[in-house]
C-alpha cells in the first residue's frame, strides 16, 4: 500500500489458545506515486468527470502485482472537485514548492490576498501535496469535506485527487464502485481499512484457527 498510513492492531484469542503474532515482511519500496500508482489515468481538470473512461497507459508492475487492475479494461469514478481560482492559485504555489524545493508550503508564506484566516500559525500545513517519488501521507475520512490536503503533484494538472486516485492509494480494486455522490465516496474511502492490509491481517489469522 503506497501510503504511510500508521496503525494499531489489536487481535483478541482465547486464553488457552497459542498465539503468534503475524510475522513482518519487509517490502521494496522502489515504488512511487506518480509513475506506478497514477501513470495510465487519463488527465483531468478540476470539476471534470470521468464515471467511466478508458486507460491511457498499459498496466504498471505494481498495479498487475496488487490486483489493483484486475483485468477490467475500464476504469470508474475518476472524478475531482471544482476549485475556486484561489485554491487553484495556492495549489499551483504548493505544487512548485514540493517539486522544485521539496519542502510543504506554509500558510503564513503565501501572499496576504490569499490568506483567508486571522490566526495564521494555526494553518501552516493547511495545504500539502501528494509526493509523486515517494508514498502517500494518510488518507483520511476528510478527504470528503476538502481537498487541500490531496494536491495532485502535477502544475499540469492543478487540483486536489481524484475518487479513483484516493481509492488506489487505499489500494482499492478499479472495479469497487463506491455507493452515492463523490462525498460519498471520499468519506468511505477515507474510513476505510486498505484492502491489501486487510487481507494479509486475515490471511495471517486464517493461518492460526
Amino acid at each position: 500500500v503506497l501510503q504511510r498510513r500508521r496503525r494499531v492492531i489489536i487481535i483478541g484469542k482465547k486464553s488457552n489458545r497459542p498465539f503468534r503474532f503475524p510475522s513482518l515482511e519487509t517490502i521494496d519500496n522502489k515504488w512511487q506515486i506518480r509513475k506506478d500508482l497514477f501513470s495510465d489515468l487519463p488527465k483531468l481538470s478540476p470539476g471534470e468527470e470521468l464515471n467511466l473512461t478508458s486507460y491511457k497507459k498499459q498496466c504498471t508492475d505494481y498495479l498487475s502485482l496488487t490486483g489493483i487492475r484486475n483485468g477490467v479494461d475500464f476504469v470508474t469514478q475518476h472524478i475531482t472537485r471544482q476549485h475556486n481560482e484561489r485554491d487553484l492559485e495556492i495549489y499551483s504555489i504548493a505544487i512548485d514548492k514540493w517539486l522544485n524545493e521539496k519542502r510543504r508550503l506554509k500558510y503564513s508564506e503565501l501572499p496576504k490576498r490569499l490568506q483567508t484566516h486571522n490566526n495564521v500559525e494555526a494553518f501552516l500545513d493547511r495545504y500539502k501535496v501528494i509526493d509523486p517519488t515517494g508514498h502517500s501521507h494518510t488518507v483520511v475520512a476528510h478527504i470528503s469535506k476538502d481537498g487541500h490536503y490531496y494536491i495532485y503533484p502535477d502544475p499540469y494538472q492543478i487540483r486536489s485527487i481524484s475518487v479513483r486516485e484516493a481509492a488506489r492509494i487505499q489500494s482499492f480494486p478499479d472495479d469497487y464502485f463506491f455507493e452515492g455522490g463523490r462525498t460519498a465516496a471520499f468519506k468511505q474511502i477515507g474510513n476505510a481499512v486498505p484492502p491489501l492490509m486487510a487481507t494479509k491481517i486475515a490471511k495471517s489469522l486464517k493461518e492460526m484457527i
